[in-house]
């Protein structure tokens, strides 16, 4: 089994097209305003979103995007008007992370695992 596609509610489908294109995913379906889908920069996973008329309650949806150039990414994005909740950070699991929120308050982690994602010291086997 493969992990094929997300897909995330959004209030404003088109604004929510621009921040992701700003984080560098790929517009390859333009259902406006109701659908759109992404190709990740790496990888063959896609992302999408759907036009929703109420967000969900509670703390909803974590998205982690994995880039091996993090810190010039994050650099990057912030140049750009991205505001980060939280600056990058090396976690006790492993990784560095920094993270954000898109435009409907969905929670995004971008961060650099490398073989600590799918192998960390302490992975069963």
């Amino acid at each position: 089994m493969n992990l094929n596609q997300i897909t995330i509610p959004s209030l404003d489908v088109k604004k929510a097209v621009g921040f992701y294109k700003t984080l560098g995913l790929k517009l390859i379906v333009n259902a406006l305003p109701r659908y759109v889908r992404f190709e990740c920069p790496d990888g063959d996973a896609t992302f999408s979103i759907h036009k929703v008329d109420e967000l969900p309650k509670g703390s909803g949806i974590s998205i982690y995007f994995e880039n091996d150039n993090l810190d010039d990414l994050v650099c990057q994005l912030q140049q750009k008007g991205i505001i980060f909740t939280s600056e990058l950070e090396d976690k006790d699991w492993l990784w560095r992370e920094a993270h954000l929120n898109d435009l409907d308050g969905n929670h995004i982690i971008l961060y650099k695992a490398g073989k600590n994602r799918k192998n960390p010291p302490w992975r069963i086997n």
